[in-house]
């Protein structure tokens, strides 16, 4: 059985963490979707089409590595896509509280799914999209919290 996993996320944008997560991830796995979930009650900083671009090119290099977009459960888009693992990274005990709660649910749902928890390395751990879209927003420089292949103009 092919190893494919879900790595999801609003990715707006994404940031050092989230590559340093999943390059970590690939030899782990035969397949690593990026699933950038579209959520319609939450608005994003960044388009769509932004984002899927900005994760092509950080992983345009990684032929084990897709983009794909989804809305709904997490656990659905799984099934449609054959995926039988959820990665997600921790960052903190809360993002473990959270996160646990999510994955003992998605196992109910579908039991043959596994939730797979990655810690960051530490001088990434910091980082998070939010934090990024603030120094965004204040006229910050983002440079060293997003991949070195992104630029963003906002």
């Amino acid at each position: 059985m092919k190893r494919i996993a879900i790595f999801p996320g609003s990715f707006d944008p994404i940031t050092k963490g989230h590559e340093n997560i999943l390059l970590r991830a690939l030899p782990l796995f035969d397949e690593v979707i990026i699933a950038i979930g579209i959520n319609s009650s939450k608005q994003s900083y960044f388009t769509l089409e932004q984002r899927e671009n900005w994760i092509k090119q950080v992983f345009a290099n990684e032929p084990k590595v897709r983009v794909e977009t989804y809305t709904g459960l997490t656990i659905n888009f799984c099934k449609k896509v054959g995926a039988n693992y959820i990665l997600r990274g921790l960052r903190t005990s809360t993002d473990f509280e959270f996160e646990n709660l999510i994955a003992q649910n998605n196992k109910v749902m579908a039991p043959e799914i596994e939730s797979v928890f990655m810690i960051p390395v530490s001088e990434l751990s910091a980082i998070n999209s939010t934090v990024v879209r603030d120094i965004i927003r204040n006229g910050g420089d983002p440079t060293p919290f997003i991949p070195a292949s992104i630029k963003i103009e906002k």
